[in-house]
């Protein structure tokens, strides 16, 4: 996080320059987020600027990482490569697998929050293999410089780093690469003046545009952040170094504090180098003093150090959970594993560049990338205090190391240990608590089925509902089209099961994407609708036109029920899907996880075609007929491990029930088509509805319906964003 804004902005910047900097972001971001409530949703002109000025960020970030490797490492000679190999380098790897666990950690910290969501397409997406040679090791460095693929830059960048060190006039190239870095270090100083602008542009969408919900949720990761990075900061490095090395801890916080307050005040590392490397061996001199070679250590481990990875920078793999947090995308044992593999190396590079990879790596919305960077505005400081310790913690323990003054003293490690353990778990459970208490809310998201309403008036309808006396339809003659135009209405059928194609909202009204697809039938038909319910039945016994017409509502097209049944042409397929408790949604992400559980008890629909096809792909299996979608959320005895149900109307029940998830086993994902049902194979009607099911696709009213039922767009009516200017001054509407 430290990087996530100066990055090497103020490489060649003095202090005071950088602290005029940290107040220009600073005024920038309050100055946008005041704006951004001034004028609400109208500050939406700014996403291009904001959007320029991260692409502005990132677009020096590669060349600057592979010549800052390459110069970083090639200036070594063999000696100094030989000892930051070995012993300096088996502290930074202590190091990187402390704050690996620490950024780990993050997840103990969110509170549990019930949620749950419309059906997303992502969902259907295999997720690409996980190619690691192609991932780590390039065939065509310029391909991954060209396509963003950080790791093996990293490790082209250091393969050529190491290969320089001996050889012979490599300072005329170290010249020629200074002088690039330099080049580039000061395209970067010019963005980084741009920073104030940018973050002003960020802040005043974040503030106008986001809704109070999402900034609530934001905090989230903000104070757990900032209790890592002081856990980090204050006690487990500092007392690292303590339970290692001749130096107390009093006198290294005394003696560093100094540089600790500049580098969390200027949020820049390389500002207080200096400053850092006089503390450490003057702390180094008074208790763990050395001969005259090894006096100079700390000035080749500091500078080397900077070119790796730190703590700071690996605590910001926090915010990749945070996000799948944030929007709810779910994050395996395996991902956990990847997101430290793969983010140790990626963090080779710039931190504007490895997050959006990383992001991308797990499938989790790059749009959140957005609040990286605004909650980089306050974490910058923290992780910036964190990078300064991890620079003591390497600096002090490699020298000691290297001179032999490291020790493994019991006593001291088992004390740190205990405190470690207390103090982390009071950090952990502290911020939960406190998260859990402040951001407790009732789960309402149900409301939001309840209150849909159709996308637009599509005319009025006479609803009959269960119970009701329905009249019976007179015979028919020619044709139902005939009869249909005679009495001047169509009867459409209904399911009162079928949700989000048809049921009754909290207001009573028959709504769903099939009720307005009806609708629209009637209304382009020129006749008036009327909805009666209907048993489902019906499909396997065929629609009796003295019932109704046709029936409307997500009923899905078997061979077995086609047998019996005129369905018309599909207009919708859906996906077959597992309903499970949230905890268990992993274990059933694929056929391969799931047949290696064993024996399963799984629900499936009444139907003969689901029952043939889960046998087919589990052969350990024990099926429990279900007949409707309500049976699932009924206590079972024994319980049923999972249940079949269809993707896109189970993600709506999910919403009313969100201890459930719906998960696509993969690969092959399973679909099945819609239809409607033609009563008693009525070839005109069946015909007229086929063309005017193709005239829908077409005419874009489907994909409207789909987006808005199915896929949950507008489900909650578009409030305008709380601004000054609309609801205090009342200048505007």
């Amino acid at each position: 996080m430290p990087e996530a804004l100066t990055t090497t902005a103020v490489s060649t910047a003095p202090s005071s320059s950088a602290s005029r900097l940290s107040r220009r972001i600073m005024l920038g971001v309050a100055s946008g987020a005041v704006t951004g409530l001034m004028f609400g949703e109208r500050t939406a002109w700014l996403q291009p600027v904001a959007d320029g000025y991260v692409r502005l960020l990132q677009m020096t970030v590669l060349p600057y990482v592979t010549i800052s490797i390459i110069a970083g490492l090639g200036a070594l000679d063999v000696d100094q490569a030989r000892t930051l190999g070995k012993r300096v380098g088996i502290v930074l790897v202590l190091l990187w697998a402390t704050a690996l666990t620490a950024a780990l950690l993050v997840t103990l910290m969110f509170p549990i929050h019930e949620s749950a969501s419309f059906f997303s397409t992502t969902v259907l997406g295999e997720r690409e293999r996980f190619d690691f040679l192609g991932l780590y090791i390039p065939t065509n460095p310029f391909n991954s410089l060209a396509n963003n693929i950080v790791p093996a830059v990293v490790l082209f960048s250091m393969a050529i780093g190491l290969a320089l060190i001996p050889v012979p006039k490599k300072g005329r190239l170290l010249d020629v690469l200074e002088i690039a870095n330099s080049a580039l270090a000061n395209a970067t100083n010019f963005v980084v003046s741009l920073t104030p602008y940018g973050v002003f542009a960020i802040a005043a969408v974040v503030a106008g545009t986001l809704g109070m919900d999402t900034l609530g949720r934001l905090q989230v990761y903000l104070v757990s952040y900032v209790g890592l990075s002081l856990l980090l900061s204050l006690w487990l490095l500092p007392g690292l170094i303590a339970a290692l090395t001749p130096v107390p801890y009093r006198a290294m916080m005394s003696r560093t504090r100094n540089a600790m307050v500049l580098a969390f005040m200027t949020t820049s590392l390389f500002a207080v180098l200096p400053l850092l490397t006089e503390d450490i061996k003057a702390l180094l001199r008074q208790y763990a003093p050395q001969d005259g070679r090894d006096q100079t250590l700390p000035d080749v481990i500091v500078p080397a150090s900077f070119n790796f990875p730190h703590s700071g920078k690996l605590l910001s793999l926090s915010f990749v959970l945070f996000a799948a947090w944030f929007s709810d995308t779910a994050v395996s044992p395996a991902d956990y594993v990847r997101l430290a593999g793969t983010g140790l190396v990626v963090m080779f590079g710039n931190v504007n560049a490895a997050i959006p990879f990383l992001l991308d790596q797990l499938r989790i919305p790059g749009d959140t990338f957005r609040l990286f960077l605004t909650s980089g505005v306050v974490n910058a400081r923290f992780g910036t205090l964190v990078a300064a310790m991890h620079t003591v913690t390497v600096a002090i323990l490699g020298t000691c190391a290297v001179t032999g003054l490291l020790r493994i003293d019991g006593r001291k490690l088992l004390r740190f240990g205990a405190v470690t353990a207390l103090l982390t778990t009071g950090v952990v459970g502290g911020v939960r608590l406190l998260l859990e208490v402040k951001l407790r809310t009732p789960y309402d998201k149900d409301q939001v089925i309840a209150n849909m309403e159709a996308v637009r008036d599509r005319g009025a309808a006479r609803t009959f509902k269960a119970g009701e006396p329905v009249h019976g339809l007179p015979p028919v003659t020619t044709s139902l089209v005939d009869r249909l135009h005679a009495r001047g209405a169509i009867r459409v059928g209904y399911f009162d099961d079928s949700l989000p194609y048809a049921y009754f909202n909290g207001r009573g009204d028959l709504v769903g994407l099939d009720v307005e697809m009806a609708q629209q039938f009637g209304r382009d038909l020129g006749v008036a609708v009327e909805f009666v319910p209907v048993s489902r039945a019906v499909l396997d016994s065929g629609l009796d036109p003295g019932l109704c017409d046709v029936v409307m509502s997500g009923a899905v097209i078997t061979a077995d029920r086609a047998a019996h049944v005129q369905f018309s042409a599909p207009y919708l397929d859906e996906t077959v899907a597992f309903l499970v408790l949230d905890h268990r949604a992993s274990s059933f992400s694929d056929w391969r996880s799931v047949r290696e559980m064993g024996h399963l008890r799984i629900g499936v629909p009444r139907q003969p075609y689901f029952m043939r096809k889960i046998r087919e792909e589990l052969n350990d299996v024990e099926l429990v007929p279900i007949d409707g979608m309500q049976d699932i959320f009924t206590p079972h005895d024994p319980p049923i491990d999972a249940f079949v149900a269809l993707a896109e109307r189970g993600s709506a029940y999910t919403i009313l029930h969100p201890a459930y998830s719906v998960v696509v086993p993969k690969p092959r994902p399973l679909k099945v088509p819609l239809a409607y049902v033609v009563a008693g194979r009525d070839q005109p009607l069946l015909g007229l509805v086929n063309t005017w099911i193709d005239l829908k696709r077409k005419d874009g009213t489907l994909d409207e319906l789909f987006a808005h039922w199915i896929l949950g767009q507008d489900a909650v009516p578009s409030q305008p964003r709380w601004s000054v200017v609309r609801d205090v001054l009342h200048l505007v509407r």
